[in-house]
């Protein structure tokens, strides 16, 4: 009963902010490039490893070593406000269907 509601709930949430998600994509492109979208293996229930989805927030800037400059150095104003409003992990739901 729980996955049901999970996944009928996940899919009407997923479809209200398709139009949220385009418009994020759509700035999250114009400002940082591609990917749009930031993926990650991360560890998960009894051990199952799983790819977590957000929307991208950094840039990839580099120093002159060739090695990431810090995060606050490649946290955008944007990504700030996407992070700040939790936007960020909208892509999320798609985790909480599959």
């Amino acid at each position: 009963m729980k996955r049901c509601v999970d996944v009928v709930g996940g899919t009407l949430a997923l479809l209200v902010v398709a139009p949220i998600l385009l418009v994020i994509a759509f700035i999250v492109r114009s400002r940082l490039g591609s990917p749009v979208l930031f993926v990650q293996r991360r560890p998960g229930l009894h051990g199952r490893s799983f790819n977590i989805v957000k929307f991208r927030t950094m840039r990839n800037d580099c120093g002159p070593e060739g090695r990431p400059l810090p995060d606050e150095a490649r946290l955008t104003r944007f990504g700030a406000l996407l992070r700040s409003t939790s936007l960020d992990e909208l892509p999320e739901l798609w985790n909480v269907i599959k």
